[in-house]
């Protein structure tokens, strides 16, 4: 039956949500506050999608609402719909139902949690890929879920984030992982438990629910989804029914292991694992339950680990100079990601600072001030870094970087680089989002490289006619 579907939100989930619904013979409009972003899907109109802007409530007849995952559910049209009674999902649920009714629907393996959620689903995607499968990583990572189901790829490895989460009801992955849980997104969700809830609905229909052991909140939701099947990952000697690490090693005692269960089926080294770090041997560990779960053998899981190529912008060594080295982890957009990118140096000059979303750096503050050799602050939200290094710091030293994008982030390396000593890591894992000076993590992180390239190149420069000084 041929439904008035309404799309809020011309982004790219939107553009893909739209496309298959067109396919289907809806009949589809598209809405969006941004004129230019809906101009950038006239072409749809010739496919028989209306494009009307800054739509507050649902036209008169719609039967569906398929809303943009940073649509608020208090935002006037999600709520205006609610209030008529009209049904709102998001692009996720909708790739979801439609591939449910293809003849042969994939194997959705889901991947959510405040940080490591990329990285996860990039190794899983590798490891399955090593043994043979058609899969393919979507999702919050790039491409579509609509647009992964609409191409036929058999296994999906699936990133979600809370607001997809949020608009997404029937969703029932074969396996599922949360893998931790910090502040971050308050300002979306209201609260840690508002937050929590709806990462925690990724487990209401799952048949295997992986969880991080290491982590209470993983352990929280999982227990309360109550799956038939549970893997547990911990970053200790595995027990029964957990993958976890021994003697280097990434051992499988989970009911994948089957008769070898008691002992322990070894599926890859540590040494496998990159980049290195322990929160990248968690995701490692997660991706690798999950795959287990659908019966990849242990080879690829060692085969894909190894094969895997991370993403930009995590943990990404930028350049090394005069025993110094410079790291771009621009994705630690939220205090819990930031103190993984910092406990992986044992001396550290930190570049930090954004918007905070509501989440509090205290805690982050107070558990690394001992490996902190200065602070470099930039952005909006610097004077609440500064307040809690006083608080928890005093010793350290900061500067604090006015303006914006790359003239603040060259004066902010400038400025890092000159607190920095041989051993040490200048280290740009800002503990905020990034769109108060950059338009997105990327963009901040690009700028981080382009600035350690100007300053250590004028620096070579300075050793080299023999002078002393800074610029």
């Amino acid at each position: 039956m041929r439904r008035r579907v309404l799309v809020a939100g011309a982004g790219v989930s939107g553009r893909s949500a739209a496309e298959a619904l067109l396919a289907r013979g809806d009949a589809v409009t598209i809405t969006d506050a941004s004129a230019d972003r809906l101009a950038a899907l006239a072409s749809l109109q010739s496919q028989g999608a209306d494009l009307v802007a800054g739509l507050t409530a649902p036209p008169p007849g719609t039967d569906l609402v398929v809303t943009s995952p940073g649509w608020r559910p208090d935002a006037p049209l999600p709520a205006a719909a609610a209030e008529a009674g009209i049904e709102v999902i998001g692009e996720i649920e909708l790739a979801w139902c439609l591939d449910r009714q293809s003849p042969e629907p994939a194997t959705w393996l889901a991947v959510t949690g405040t940080n490591g959620k990329t990285t996860t689903v990039g190794m899983l995607a590798s490891i399955l890929r090593s043994a043979g499968a058609d899969a393919v990583a979507c999702g919050n990572v790039g491409l579509p879920a609509v647009d992964a189901v609409r191409a036929g790829h058999r296994v999906l490895a699936v990133e979600l984030s809370s607001f997809q989460l949020h608009w997404s009801d029937t969703l029932a992955p074969h396996a599922a992982v949360v893998l931790n849980l910090a502040d971050d997104h308050l300002d979306w969700h209201g609260s840690l438990a508002a937050y929590g809830a709806a990462k925690g609905k990724i487990y209401d229909h799952t048949t295997v629910a992986v969880f991080n052991a290491d982590d209470a909140w993983s352990v929280h939701l999982a227990d309360a989804a109550r799956s038939p099947r549970r893997i547990g990952c911990t970053a200790s000697p595995p027990e029964p029914g957990q993958i976890g690490l021994a003697d280097g090693r990434l051992l499988d005692r989970s009911d994948c292991a089957g008769a070898d269960a008691a002992d322990g089926v070894v599926l890859a080294s540590l040494a496998d694992v990159h980049p290195p770090g322990p929160h990248n041997a968690a995701n490692a560990l997660a991706a690798a339950a999950l795959a287990r779960s659908r019966g990849v053998a242990p080879d690829a899981v060692a085969e894909g680990l190894r094969t895997f190529e991370p993403g930009s912008h995590r943990s990404v060594l930028v350049a090394e100079s005069a025993g110094v080295g410079y790291v771009d982890d621009s994705k630690a957009t939220n205090p819990h990601a930031a103190a993984a990118a910092l406990g992986a140096h044992p001396r550290v000059v930190w570049i930090a600072g954004g918007l905070l979303k509501g989440a509090d750096v205290d805690a982050l503050v107070a558990s690394h001030a001992d490996r902190l050799d200065a602070a470099v602050l930039i952005g909006q939200d610097r004077d609440r870094f500064a307040a809690a290094l006083a608080r928890h710091a005093p010793d350290v030293p900061v500067r604090e970087v006015e303006g914006g994008e790359d003239s603040a982030m060259l004066e902010a390396v400038h400025l890092a680089a000159g607190f920095a000593q041989p051993g040490s890591a200048v280290v740009l894992a800002p503990a905020a989002a990034s769109m108060d000076m950059f338009t997105d993590y990327a963009h901040r992180g690009q700028a981080f490289a382009d600035a350690v390239r100007i300053v250590l190149s004028r620096h070579e420069a300075v050793e080299s006619a023999g002078e002393q000084g800074g610029w």
